[in-house]
């Protein structure tokens, strides 16, 4: 069929990757950064999202391609006016002055069980500073001449999607994250967006948001324009594109039974669910999947930024800072560290930050090393006893550990021995790109992306057992105890 070119677009960088559509051997990459971003006003122009696109289509040195799909960073902002211009930098997911409005939106959905679980109901999740619904409030409440000109309401990898092909369209996985998407209805809740503001209407709500595409189904083909910036030759098919985290369910071949556990800028742990679920906790956002399946996942807001952090106060690099953490064993002395550097989304504790506990006379680097691994751990964990506790099964398939922190040794070894679990980390390096290129390769075949995830292996990669003694219920015991 020729070569696909997969997207990542993420917080800090955009990655994209040429494979072969039929066996999937990568051809070619290229990576181009983000500008930084500092919650808890956490923006970005989104014309840097598309400079980058084209720094790394440049420097993957592809130029003719069958088919191309974006996956991006879930829950932004991009308002856009009429004339479909950028009216404002970008609200991202890990942007957090949006609590309030958070805050207020559960307060203001009535009925006899209103609030957070009447929200569940309505679109699968409860709102947090993350949700996109949360910054149109905050826009509405904040930046009323923004409002006022709002004509198009998008997501990142729909902006990315309507820069490539002229079209307003986004999919079902990445609709589920707004806030006013149903993924057990299937349809927008404009009912929710009345909260925020009254005025339009159902229909005049409807005229600001794009047209949900279904599984499988193309955004359209890449227009002259778009080709020209980025130096791609003819009118390659362009997929419906999809979140990030849909995406590298994609990239792994995750199939109902397995977990993924994702670890990059925020640490998410997802699995696929042939049912939708509603969690009045919060805890657990019931979204959709890029296949027609769901997605129910749970996201923190600080994981390998974390141990970034402390690697920099030490002055370490990242493999410096995994041996000095796996020099002492597990429990780290006692040490706890509670990883809520910019607040956090679950729990949700917007204003939080982090918390060391358990110094003693004795206490080395390596035990505040092992803390800051074990803290984001214990943090995700508490994340898959929700799945379990929502009724998603996380126990009859694969542990499968994905995102940058995957390449660490340090976080393969924790994960395992804190979770019990053998952790599979699948040989494809950049799943989220790698699964775009499976969304790609899907529908310009007109088949089911789990028969191009199989054909092509990504989900295959060595498995890391839990071979390490610990009382691991005494260290997450001692975790909650911290965290309070």
């Amino acid at each position: 069929m020729g070569l696909v070119l997969g997207i990542d677009s993420s917080t800090r960088s955009t990655k994209v990757e040429v494979r072969d559509a039929d066996t999937g051997a990568l051809v070619a990459s290229g990576q181009a950064p983000h500008p930084p971003t500092t919650p808890p006003r956490s923006e970005q122009d989104p014309e840097a999202w598309w400079g980058a696109l084209a720094g790394a289509v440049a420097a993957a040195g592809v130029h003719e391609v069958d088919a191309v799909a974006v996956g991006a960073q879930q829950h932004g902002l991009v308002a856009l006016g009429a004339a479909g211009q950028v009216l404002r930098p970008a609200k991202l997911w890990n942007d957090t002055e949006t609590a309030a409005d958070a805050g207020w939106l559960v307060g203001q959905l009535g009925g006899a069980d209103g609030g957070a679980e009447a929200w569940a109901r309505a679109c699968g999740s409860v709102p947090v500073a993350s949700f996109t619904i949360t910054k149109l409030s905050w826009l509405h409440r904040k930046e009323p001449d923004h409002f006022e000109r709002l004509a198009h309401v998008l997501l990142p990898h729909d902006w990315l999607t309507h820069k490539l092909t002229g079209a307003f369209v986004t999919d079902r996985g990445d609709a589920s994250g707004t806030g006013y998407w149903s993924p057990a209805e299937g349809r927008y809740r404009t009912d929710l967006l009345r909260i925020v503001d009254d005025g339009p209407g159902d229909d005049g709500w409807l005229a600001r948001l794009p047209r949900v595409l279904g599984p499988g189904e193309p955004a359209g083909t890449l227009v002259r324009g778009a080709g020209e910036m980025l130096g791609l030759r003819g009118e390659p098919l362009v997929a419906a594109g999809t979140g990030d985290n849909m995406a590298a369910a994609l990239g792994v071949g995750l199939r109902p039974g397995d977990v993924a556990v994702s670890l990059g800028t925020s640490g998410t742990v997802y699995a696929v669910s042939d049912t939708p679920t509603a969690d009045a906790t919060g805890a657990v956002a019931g979204f959709a999947d890029a296949t027609g399946r769901f997605l129910p996942l749970v996201c923190t807001l600080n994981a390998t930024g974390v141990t970034d952090d402390v690697g920099r106060l030490f002055g370490l690099g990242p493999d410096e800072l995994a041996d000095l953490a796996l020099s002492t064993p597990a429990g780290a002395g006692g040490v706890v560290l509670v990883p809520f550097f910019n607040g956090e989304r679950t729990p949700d504790r917007p204003d939080a930050t982090g918390t060391l506990t358990g110094l003693r006379h004795g206490t080395s680097k390596a035990h505040l090393a092992r803390a800051a691994y074990e803290g984001v751990v214990c943090g995700l964990l508490e994340g898959l006893d929700a799945l379990g506790a929502a009724g998603v099964d996380t126990g009859s398939g694969r542990t499968v550990l994905v995102g940058g922190g995957a390449r660490s040794r340090a976080y393969r070894h924790v994960l395992a021995v804190l979770s019990g679990r053998p952790v599979t980390v699948p040989r494809a390096g950049e799943h989220v790109a790698a699964g775009a290129c499976v969304q790609a390769a899907a529908t310009l075949a007109g088949t089911d992306p789990a028969t191009v995830a199989d054909a092509w292996g990504l989900g295959a990669g060595p498995t890391v057992d839990p071979d390490e003694d610990a009382d691991v219920a005494a260290i997450r015991d001692a975790y909650a105890a911290a965290r309070g």
